[in-house]
């Protein structure tokens, strides 16, 4: 039988579920990073570089492992959002404070992050990341708003 998500974990907005997820990676939180998921067997998460991970399990395994190490510094920057009644998607780039031998360095990533509306609130239903580089990081020219 699957437990109810905590009360505290019920989410107004889109905006709210993603606040907690970023919250949860920078204090290298398992439970809090778990309580934004939906509790549905079909949610998926990539990480950058790394392979599609499907439900609860695999999620929860691999963020342990990602915290084995400590939080991610992961700053969600340059959000743009796509929202319907029931369902959204926010593509934002993520800067990740990284320590290096010149000492602190900034990493990019580009995430896509989505959303559903459920009986419990706003859910992530699915997190893809991908590396960036200095080039993914200038919003593309403003042009004619049809593709014909």
């Amino acid at each position: 039988m699957r437990r109810k998500p905590p009360a505290a974990a019920l989410h107004a907005s889109p905006d709210d579920v993603e606040a907690q997820f970023y919250e949860a990676l920078q204090r290298g939180d398992i439970a809090l990073l778990m309580a934004v998921w939906a509790d549905d067997d079909e949610i998926v998460c990539v990480h950058p570089g790394g392979g599609r991970l499907v439900g609860a399990a695999q999620i929860r395994e691999s963020f342990e492992a990602i915290f084995a190490n400590g939080g991610v510094p992961a700053q969600p920057e340059k959000i743009h959002r796509l929202q319907t009644l029931t369902s959204a998607v926010h593509h934002l780039v993520e800067r990740i404070a990284v320590q290096g031998p010149e000492g602190e360095q900034q990493a990019w990533v580009l995430a896509t992050n989505v959303y559903l509306k459920t009986a419990e609130g706003w859910r992530l239903v699915a997190h893809h990341a991908s590396p960036a580089d200095a080039d993914d990081l200038h919003p593309a020219a403003e042009g004619p708003s049809t593709l014909h």
